[in-house]
């Protein structure tokens, strides 16, 4: 042990120290209030952000829908209640109950096509 390290290690205790009496100080005057304060405003700004993250991960867990395209059966990732455009197809395509939809004007009636082989038309 160097006598260098432990004035090191001394000199951090002594601002910690400093800042104790400080505190006690103000206590003592009838300045607690200004502590607590002090005190609430430091565990807010350690508490928030923490929070923050986890309140932030539930709602992209209750909201973010990993689905097929219905036209090309691309499978991607989408926003609930949003709208959105298929990356592989261009196809604009809305999210709802967990799930993607054409997004078609009213009035516009969906078919779905059959192919139908020559030969059963020549019978």
């Amino acid at each position: 042990m160097s006598l260098k390290s432990f004035d090191v290690n001394f000199s951090s205790l002594g601002r910690w120290l400093t800042a104790l009496t400080i505190i006690w100080l103000l206590g003592s005057v009838g300045l607690g209030w200004l502590v607590n304060w002090f005190l609430v405003l430091v565990g807010l700004l350690l508490l928030v952000p923490v929070l923050g993250f986890f309140g932030f991960q539930w709602w992209l867990q209750k909201n973010l829908i990993q689905a097929n395209c219905p036209v090309c059966r691309y499978e991607f990732t989408g926003l609930n209640k949003t709208q959105l455009q298929c990356p592989s197809c261009g196809e604009p395509l809305k999210v709802e109950q967990g799930k993607f939809s054409r997004l078609t004007p009213s009035g516009t009636i969906e078919v779905q096509a059959v192919e139908v082989p020559t030969k059963a038309l020549e019978d």
